[in-house]
């Protein structure tokens, strides 16, 4: 596999920020990773509770609102509209895999978080990308930067309020990093946060109106012949975790079929990070 210095440039000015934004939106609450992956494993309907029970680390009650989220974003879909009525991924669900897998290596050459499920760490980084107004940001201080903080409000068009907690947001999840520590100096974007374009170009093809049309209109997907596991989070509880491992079988995901590759541990200039400063 190609380094990060190897691999093919996308460029961030070129998205459109609000349609990314509104596909993080969809795809990067907490658990709808893990719920994709379940449901991707078992290659059959699933009512709530059999989805709860592969993970026993979250409440049968928030499993159930986040299939119900998944559902109404078109992720999932039931056959029926009887109560308890089980859960499919659709065929939009289902064209996933491209982009978690985008999202999955971003973390691993850029973010240094040891070991980890890869559900756990798609969703770690989903997280720090599923924030309003912050692909804008993103997009100035790639365009332009290094910026200071006045310069970035203008360019993204937010107010000042919304400016700054997006900019301490974003350094803090190692995505933004100030050039000092006195008031007004500028800010730039990370290594990580300067190679997001390929994950943002993989969002935005995913959610384009003309493959979200194919997707909703495609036949139901036969069951895969092989089914395959969840991955558990290591930072779960320990007897949360071990059940859940009891759950998982032996043979890799299909939304994570590749084999993991070795990549090199990019810096992600975390270190040159400042503190959270009141100035600006």
């Amino acid at each position: 596999m190609p380094t990060p210095a190897q691999a093919p440039t996308f460029s961030i000015g070129s998205i459109d920020a609000q349609r990314v934004e509104e596909a993080l939106a969809r795809i990067g609450p907490k658990w709808t990773t893990w719920s994709a992956m379940i449901l991707a494993r078992e290659s059959r309907p699933m009512r709530v509770r059999d989805v709860a029970a592969q993970l026993p680390f979250v409440s049968e009650q928030f499993v159930g609102k986040r299939l119900a989220t998944m559902h109404a974003d078109g992720l999932v879909m039931r056959d029926d509209d009887r109560r308890g009525a089980p859960y499919r991924l659709s065929a939009l669900g289902g064209s996933l895999p491209p982009v978690l897998r985008t999202v999955s290596d971003w973390s691993r050459a850029y973010l240094l978080l040891g070991r980890m499920a890869e559900a756990e760490r798609v969703e770690d980084a989903l997280r720090r990308l599923n924030l309003r107004h912050a692909t804008a940001v993103i997009q100035v201080l790639d365009a332009g930067g290094p910026m200071r903080f006045v310069h970035i409000a203008e360019e993204a068009g937010l107010e000042s309020g919304i400016t700054w907690h997006r900019l301490l947001r974003l350094q803090a999840d190692g995505l933004v990093a100030r050039t000092g520590s006195r008031h007004g100096d500028p800010y730039v974007l990370t290594d990580a946060g300067h190679a997001l374009g390929a994950v943002f170009t993989s969002v935005e093809h995913w959610s384009e109106p003309a493959a979200l049309r194919r997707a909703s209109s495609a036949p139901r997907p036969a069951a895969a012949a092989t089914r395959t596991p969840v991955g558990v989070p290591l930072r779960a509880d320990g007897a949360l975790a071990a059940a859940a491992q009891r759950r998982s079988a032996a043979a890799p995901n299909t939304l994570f079929s590749h084999p993991p590759q070795p990549q090199p541990r990019v810096p992600a200039t975390v270190a040159a990070q400042s503190a959270r400063g009141r100035g600006r």
